[in-house]
């Protein structure tokens, strides 16, 4: 049998939409849209009609028009655009509707209710290149108005327009009358702005639109719930949907400094999503990964990869505001232009990044002493530091100091996890076991996908004696995060709950990747020499004891017995016991 033959035609098509759309619905959606409403039914919808037009579709905030005739869908378009500039006459520039037009002639693929083909598609990127109030035309029909038309066209030169393989030379139609200009950029907020645009459904099957869409939703929601984001509603980035508009319009108009796009592609019974981070200003590319999953519980998918993107772009755009504030001059640093820079330092997890990282926020403090982030980011680093790096003497040294510190930080702002988590490690440190386990699930409560939350909760709960719960929080912390650069202490972590549960084998095999990884931290190899003795592996349980002495000169028995945060008494008990038969001191 033959294919079914195609209705074809060729026909002249019209694009418009509403400039700055977006934008007019967050100031004011009911006046937004009855004034919208108007302008369709008293001037844009009958000047169609005088012109021969037919409404192939409306998108909310657009239309596609067809027209047997060039000259008419020209003569349509600039009489709509004078209407609407009489019409804006006297009314505010940030509360005008304009609109955009774009105009091709092609051959057309024809349906009952929708038109398609490239014809379609060139009208539709033209659109997006031109100035509200303005009208952008191909070359074609250029050449076939210009004769017919006292009209005055500016040559933009040839654009590489979005998913078309030739480029396509532009025309903007100069108006007499009419002023197109671009709307004014909303000013970006004071800290990291993102809008999550709609997926997009390469798969040829519309039964996976609402995936796409739930995913990018989901992105959003969690995204909104990370403090220090800025993060446009769904409402408004959706309205993008379905359209070819550029990364750095759309930053203007949703007054953002990064976009997350991405799109999803089913083959077989499996599911490719892409991602891509962008910087609007620029359009340049910060950040791109693929997932491929079996497609078998599409919401458990949906969790699962929803949860690994934004566990990924979270700091991916804290390496992009650190890397713009570089280039701020060092007397105009604000409080968060301090975090900023000192977050890169806290990511290498050495001594001395660590200290550079603890100036830095210390100086966010003197700017603004109230600054919850801050506050929680120094207590919990120095905690951190001290456990895993220093000494009991070490450690004592900033205990009560940074608990003060997690203490007005929470007090400050209770939603913030960095906050929570700094409260929760300073309660684990002075074996206050049931407050560090509240503090833990509380930053979890508030970011679910927070990977180092998950793996102190689980080494909390393994200084408690409860190591099967443990391994569960460290495995997630680990799914979540597989490239952290907190991994290897995810490793030794993991090395310790492992060893309290029970699974000596487990344990010997994590601690032994986790000193791989990072061999100058004390913690993993007291971990990895407690399940080798466990084993009888006595020779590499005498060489890690004697290692984890040589970086921390104290560690002994009564180190243990002073500073371990093991929290009952009969634990620490058999730890020493274990660990005295291959070298661990009294004192």
């Amino acid at each position: 049998m033959g294919r079914e033959r195609l209705e074809r035609r060729l026909s002249a098509i019209l694009a418009a939409d509403v400039a700055g759309y977006s934008r007019l619905m967050g100031v004011d959606e009911e006046a937004t849209h009855v004034q919208l409403k108007d302008h369709l039914r008293t001037l844009v919808e009958p000047k169609i009609a005088e012109h021969r037009g037919r409404v192939v579709k409306n998108t909310g905030d657009g239309m596609l028009v067809e027209f047997s005739s060039v000259v008419d869908a020209l003569r349509c378009a600039l009489e709509v655009q004078r209407g609407m500039a009489a019409r804006n006459a006297g009314v505010p520039q940030d509360k005008r509707i304009e609109l955009r037009v774009g105009i091709n002639v092609g051959d057309i693929i024809i349906e009952e209710n929708d038109i398609y083909g490239d014809g379609v598609n060139i009208a539709a990127r033209l659109e997006t290149l031109a100035l509200p109030g303005g009208i952008c035309v191909s070359a074609r029909v250029q050449e076939d108005a210009r004769s017919k038309l006292d009209l005055a066209f500016e040559d933009t030169g040839e654009h590489q327009l979005k998913n078309i393989a030739w480029p396509v030379r532009v025309y903007r139609v100069r108006l007499e009358g009419v002023e197109a200009r671009p709307p004014p950029a909303l000013a970006l907020p004071d800290k990291p702005s993102i809008a999550v645009l709609p997926f997009q459904n390469l798969s040829g099957d519309p039964s996976q639109e609402y995936f796409a869409d739930g995913i990018a939703e989901e992105i959003t929601t969690a995204l909104a719930r990370l403090r220090g984001f800025f993060v446009i509603a769904r409402g408004s980035a959706f309205t993008y949907k379905g359209k070819a508009v550029g990364l750095k319009q759309i930053g203007r108009e949703l007054g953002v400094r990064y976009v997350l796009e991405g799109s999803v592609r089913k083959a077989g019974e499996r599911v490719r999503i892409g991602v891509q981070l962008a910087d609007a200003g620029t359009g340049r590319e910060i950040w791109v990964e693929r997932y491929e999953r079996a497609l078998a519980d599409l919401f458990a998918l949906q969790d699962e990869v929803t949860a690994s993107i934004v566990t990924a772009v979270e700091p991916q755009l804290y390496a992009a505001e650190g890397a713009r504030v570089q280039q701020t001059p060092p007397g105009q640093l604000d409080a968060w232009d301090h975090v900023i820079r000192a977050l890169p330092f806290m990511w290498r997890r050495t001594r001395s990044d660590n200290a550079a990282a603890l100036d830095l926020l210390w100086a966010a403090l003197r700017l603004d002493p109230s600054y919850a982030r801050a506050l929680g980011l120094h207590a919990w680093l120095s905690l951190w530091n001290a456990h895993a790096f220093g000494s009991a003497g070490g450690l004592a040294a900033v205990l009560a100091s940074a608990t003060e510190r997690a203490r007005a930080a929470v007090a400050i702002d209770r939603d913030d996890p960095w906050a929570r988590l700094a409260l929760g490690l300073s309660h684990m440190l002075r074996r206050e076991h049931e407050d560090a386990v509240e503090e833990l699930r509380a930053a979890l409560d508030l970011n679910p996908n927070f990977a180092l939350g998950h793996a102190f909760l689980g080494l909390a709960l393994a200084y408690g004696g409860e190591g099967a719960q443990a391994v569960g929080y460290l495995e997630t912390a680990m799914r979540l995060s597989p490239r952290d650069p907190f991994f290897s202490f995810f490793a030794g972590h993991r090395a310790f709950a492992h060893f309290v549960a029970g699974d000596y084998s487990a344990g010997l095999d994590w601690g032994r990747r986790a000193v791989r990884q990072s061999p100058d931290i004390s913690g993993h190899w007291r971990a990895l020499a407690l399940s080798a003795a466990m084993l009888g592996y006595l020779e590499e349980a005498q060489e890690a004891v004697a290692k984890a002495r040589e970086l921390n000169p104290d560690y002994s028995v009564a180190w243990v017995e002073r500073a371990s945060p093991l929290v009952h008494a009969a634990d620490r008990a058999r730890y020493c016991d274990i660990l005295r038969p291959v070298g661990l001191p009294e004192q």
